[in-house]
């Protein structure tokens, strides 16, 4: 995931304040000290368990919904199932880690369990981040060209969803195999990839990292809403009411999404690339901890924007209370 930490290999190259906020492997596991006080370390506990909390539940709501009512299995919308499913992955595979080394102020499960994190969190970061990126992009085409939902969309959108883990699976593996590496980052209570080596190796993956799985889809979501938002702008004088209408509504999702895709996961970037080209000790373990928190808190926007605020998805779920409302009035 796209944060500073201190690697292990890298420790002996950089001051030994840095040192100590990465930590050193203890033989039974977790690191020896850390730069977060007692109650900083209670303060990211807490946030990691409402994240982790909050978005588990919504992403098994998400499921839910589309598991029971088959008029939500629209082709587009099995990119939300595949987004809700990467970010409970999240929630499942790496928050509550984390959220026990935060509690306990130190890494609870050894050197191979921190690869397994940043990899594991890495690679279902990337794949909600590619769907956003595909998803927008069927919006567009979808509005563009409506057709409707046939088996060709299905297999259409199957394959975008197998894109986005293919694509994620690129990017993440090259750690395991020494195009950079994964190691604890921050305060020692998490793991990502390394971005404080200063070596040709390691910063040409971050580059490459940062360019084709952050910049990449976020110009591709502004594109494509955009456009998607100029379509409906210029039809907007066959039913001027409707379309205003539809116009606001469109426009207020784009912006919304844009500002929480920036709020989410620009500050990652940003103390990502301060590490890796600025001078040693520039991003202290206590400022990365933060940009970490915010990126996880997508798992729990992801829901609200792409499907709660889905009227479709409303519609469903008020069908399923008001049956129940007349037949207590009956």
């Amino acid at each position: 995931m796209l944060v500073s930490n201190a690697s292990l290999s890298g420790c002996a190259e950089f001051n030994s304040a840095l040192c100590a906020g990465a930590g050193e492997w203890h033989p039974g596991g977790g690191t020896l000290r850390t730069t977060l006080s007692p109650t900083g370390h209670l303060v990211v506990a807490v946030c990691l368990g409402f994240i982790g909390a909050f978005g588990l539940l919504n992403n098994l709501l998400v499921l839910v919904l589309f598991c029971r009512y088959q008029m939500l299995r629209s082709p587009i919308n099995l990119l939300l199932i595949n987004i809700s499913i990467s970010d409970l992955l999240v929630c499942v595979l790496g928050t509550p880690f984390s959220f026990a080394a935060s509690t306990q102020g130190r890494w609870l499960i050894g050197e191979k369990g921190c690869v397994w994190y940043g990899f594991a969190n890495s690679l279902c970061g990337i794949v909600s981040l590619i769907s956003l990126a595909v998803l927008s992009y069927e919006r567009y085409s979808t509005m563009i060209t409506p057709t409707k939902a046939d088996s060709s969309n299905y297999r259409k959108i199957s394959l975008g969803i197998l894109l986005s883990w293919v694509y994620s699976l690129l990017w993440t593996l090259p750690p395991l195999f020494g195009w950079s590496h994964y190691g604890p980052e921050g305060p020692g209570t998490t793991c990502s990839v390394d971005w404080t080596a200063k070596t040709a190796n390691n910063i040409s993956y971050i580059i490459c990292l940062f360019v084709f799985c952050l910049i990449g889809p976020f110009l591709v979501i502004v594109f494509c809403y955009g456009k998607l938002w100029c379509a409906i702008k210029q039809v907007s004088g066959i039913n001027t009411s409707l379309s205003k209408k539809r116009e606001q509504r469109v426009l207020f999702m784009v912006v919304i999404m844009v500002i929480c895709y920036l709020l989410c996961w620009l500050p990652y970037g940003i103390m990502a690339l301060l590490a890796t080209f600025g001078p040693p000790g520039l991003v202290t373990p206590e400022a990365s901890i933060i940009p970490s928190v915010l990126a996880k808190t997508s798992t729990v926007i992801n829901p609200v924007i792409y499907v709660f605020m889905n009227k479709q998805a409303l519609d469903m779920i008020l069908n399923q209370v008001n049956p129940c409302e007349r037949d207590r009035e009956h």
